[in-house]
């Protein structure tokens, strides 16, 4: 069941924006958030690159800037309104990321940020299976969300931070295993990055050749 506070920053655009960037600042501030998934990986200015839930474009905004062919995904009209607003210079697809209207092979990247947690544990394995579908071998799926802290001074924030904006589904995340998930269903993925106290996971997942 979802926050009175979780419904109004998607309502509202200075809430979510003004959400998401004192959330970035455990990590150093939001232009560094956004590159975390990126570490390591060499993008050219012709790299296929989906922004998977997409939102209004936070992360779209970064990813234009290393690439003339992103293409940003999400189930709300609302927030792709706004996306094409930020982010004019990027295509746009509604759709569900479980069932995506993509041919198969067609991305050398899949990214997205902070998105998993809101999804159902079968959604979730339907759009893993799906991201794994519309990448070219040897492409990558990028990934950035909640993990269990691992220090604890960061549990009551993040307890906190749960309470007012997420749902159960985020919770179950912090139960669900992501890098065994991916490599169930054929991702090769080394171990993920934990950064703000191991509360936030980055997880490469690369398709098999």
């Amino acid at each position: 069941m979802a926050t009175i506070f979780r419904d109004l920053s998607y309502r509202y655009q200075w809430l979510y924006d003004g959400i998401s960037r004192l959330a970035a600042l455990s990590v150093g501030g939001e232009g560094r958030f956004r590159q975390l998934a990126l570490q390591g990986l060499t993008l050219h200015s012709d790299t296929h690159i989906l922004d998977l839930c997409c939102g209004s474009g936070q992360a779209t905004e970064f990813l234009v800037k290393l690439s003339q062919n992103v293409t940003g995904l999400d189930a709300s009209p609302l927030s792709l309104r706004r996306a094409r607003n930020n982010v004019p210079n990027a295509t746009y697809v509604e759709a569900f990321a479980e069932n995506m209207p993509f041919a198969d092979n067609l991305f050398d990247i899949v990214h997205t940020s902070a998105a998993l947690h809101e999804m159902q544990p079968e959604q979730l394995r339907n759009i893993i299976q799906e991201v794994y579908r519309v990448l070219k071998p040897g492409g990558v799926f990028t990934l950035v969300d909640f993990h269990p802290p691992t220090n604890p001074i960061f549990w009551p924030g993040l307890s906190v931070f749960f309470w007012l904006f997420e749902t159960e589904t985020a919770w179950e995340l912090l139960k669900t295993d992501l890098p065994g998930l991916l490599r169930e269903n054929g991702f090769e993925v080394d171990t993920p990055s934990l950064y703000a106290g191991g509360s936030l996971q980055v997880i490469q997942g690369r398709k098999k050749r």
